[in-house]
C-alpha cells in the first residue's frame, strides 16, 4: 500500500503542562488517535528492500546523552550469550566485561556514539534462525525479566515512531513558555536521509492495524515523555477527539473524516483501534508477545 503523504491534514490540542508552568504541550491528536503498531515479524517489509528482516534496526541507535548511554550499558550488563547472537565474549582469558563500551558501541563520522554495526545491522538485532528468536536483544531481555521495553532499549530506539520536540514560544507580552511537541517522527524527521528509506511505516497503511489508538498502545512511552499529570490530559483530549470522528461517521459527514482521522488508518480501515488480532505472516520472524520494536535513524542523521 502507497504511504500517505507527508503534508496531511493534522488537528493538534494544547494544555498546560500541569507538573511545569513554564511548559505546555502541544499533541498531534491525528497521530495519537490513529492505529500504528510496529508490525515488525508481522509484516514489516524493513528501511531497505535487500535486508527486510533488519525491520528499522539496520544502522544501529545514537545515544541522546551519556544517561542513555549508562542505563543501556547496565542491560548489557545482564544479557548472556544464549540471548544476544552477537553477543561480544568476555575474551580469549575470559577477563574482559561485555558491557564495555568498546564492546557494543561505536563512534560515527561526527564524534556521536551508537551502537555497533555487526554483519549489516544493529548489534543487538539478533538474526532470524537465532534459538532466542529475532528481534532486538535488549527488548526481549525487558520482556522476559518483566522490565518496560523503553527503560532497556537506546531511547531514540522507544520513542519512534513518537516524536518530542521543544521551542520557546515568546509572546508579545514579553512572557515565554517551552513548548512541548508530541507527534508522528515521520520520515522528514531524520532529515534528507529519511527521504531515502525504502519503506517506513509510520505512514504506511500496512501498519495502522493496531488493536488500540496510539496514544493507549503507547501509554508507557507517552508516560515516560510527558509525566503522568500531562499524559492524563492527553487522554482526555484523545478521548474528545475520537468521540467527534465517531459524531462525523454516524451523522453521515465523511467528509470531515480526512481532517480528523490519519490516512494510513482511514485506508486501512482501522478507525479507532482494530478490534481482531493481527494475523503473523507465514515464515515471518517475531518477538514474543508485547516484544515488537520500533527504530533506527536514517545514514548520516539523527533526531531532528
Amino acid at each position: 500500500m502507497p504511504e500517505a503523504s507527508l503534508d496531511i491534514p493534522r488537528t493538534w490540542a494544547e494544555f498546560p503542562d500541569p507538573a511545569d508552568a513554564g511548559q505546555r504541550f502541544r499533541v498531534d491528536l491525528t497521530w495519537l488517535t490513529s492505529s500504528w503498531t510496529c508490525i515488525f515479524g508481522s509484516g514489516c517489509r524493513g528501511i531497505y528492500a535487500d535486508r527486510p528482516d533488519d525491520g528499522c534496526c539496520t544502522l544501529g541507535a545514537h545515544f541522546t546523552d551519556d544517561d542513555d548511554l549508562e542505563r543501556v550499558r547496565a542491560v548489557v550488563a545482564e544479557l548472556g550469550e544464549d540471548e544476544w547472537q552477537h553477543h561480544p565474549g568476555h575474551g580469549k582469558r575470559g577477563d574482559k566485561d561485555p558491557a564495555r563500551r568498546s564492546a557494543w558501541t561505536e563512534v560515527d563520522e561526527e564524534g556521536d556514539r551508537k551502537t555497533k554495526v555487526v554483519d549489516g545491522a544493529c548489534i543487538f538485532l539478533n538474526r532470524p534462525g537465532f534459538p532466542a528468536g529475532a528481534g532486538c536483544a535488549l527488548h526481549q531481555h525487558a520482556v522476559l525479566t518483566g522490565t518496560p521495553p523503553h527503560e532497556a532499549k537506546p531511547d531514540v530506539c522507544w520513542q519512534l515512531p513518537i516524536r518530542r520536540s521543544y521551542r520557546t514560544v515568546e509572546q508579545p507580552d514579553d512572557t515565554s513558555y517551552l513548548e512541548v511537541t508530541i507527534a508522528e517522527y515521520t520520515r522528514r524527521g531524520w532529515g534528507p536521509g529519511g527521504h531515502d528509506l525504502d519503506w517506513y511505516c509510520s505512514s504506511n497503511p500496512e501498519a495502522h492495524v493496531g488493536r488500540e489508538p496510539v496514544y493507549r498502545s503507547s501509554h508507557a512511552e507517552l508516560v515516560a515523555l510527558m509525566g503522568q499529570a500531562g499524559y492524563d490530559e492527553l487522554v482526555v483530549r484523545c478521548e474528545a477527539h475520537l468521540a467527534v470522528v465517531r459524531h462525523a461517521r454516524s451523522a453521515g459527514a465523511r467528509k470531515l473524516i480526512p481532517l480528523l482521522v490519519h490516512p494510513a488508518t482511514t485506508e486501512a480501515n482501522t478507525i479507532g483501534g482494530r478490534r481482531t488480532k493481527v494475523p503473523r505472516v507465514r515464515g515471518g520472524s517475531a518477538l514474543p508477545d508485547g516484544a515488537n520494536e520500533p527504530a533506527h535513524p536514517a545514514p548520516g542523521t539523527g533526531p531532528a
